[in-house]
């Protein structure tokens, strides 16, 4: 089975680093009923975490930024990846994109433990459209 490659767009939202901040944020999210199909965080300059949100509906997600007055950046695009879980997969890919020129900001992957894993990655919105086709060959 071939791999599956999507263009879906995220969301970075900066909140303190501070015990129960990603709670009080994700639960907000929910009670607006914004679906994410990814997420991750991660520490950032000054006492502050960085949240990457991937939500199901990116209109619903910036109307909800708005209400909640959410520390939000614009919205980007990232390559939603997956296939048939295998070794090397993520070290194959990257190959491939470094052999293009293109840095990979960040990569989240993960398996489902049923054969198949996913992986979101980052990259310059500019290289989006190359990389898609290079994964996709």
């Amino acid at each position: 089975m071939a791999d599956n490659i999507a263009v879906l767009p995220y969301f970075s939202v900066t909140v303190p680093n501070k015990t129960g901040e990603g709670a009080k944020l994700l639960g907000a999210l929910r009670d607006a009923g914004v679906n994410l199909l990814g997420l991750w965080a991660y520490p950032v300059k000054g006492k502050k975490a960085q949240f990457d949100l991937v939500p199901a509906d990116p209109k619903l997600f910036a109307k909800a930024a708005k209400k909640l007055k959410l520390e939000c950046g614009p919205k980007q695009n990232l390559i939603c990846w997956n296939g048939e879980d295998r070794p090397g997969a993520a070290a194959d890919a990257a190959a491939k994109l470094a052999a293009a020129g293109i840095d990979i900001h960040a990569m989240q992957a993960i398996t489902s433990g049923e054969g198949r894993f996913g992986a979101l990655i980052q990259l310059a919105q500019s290289d989006i459209k190359k990389a898609v086709k290079i994964l996709s060959a």
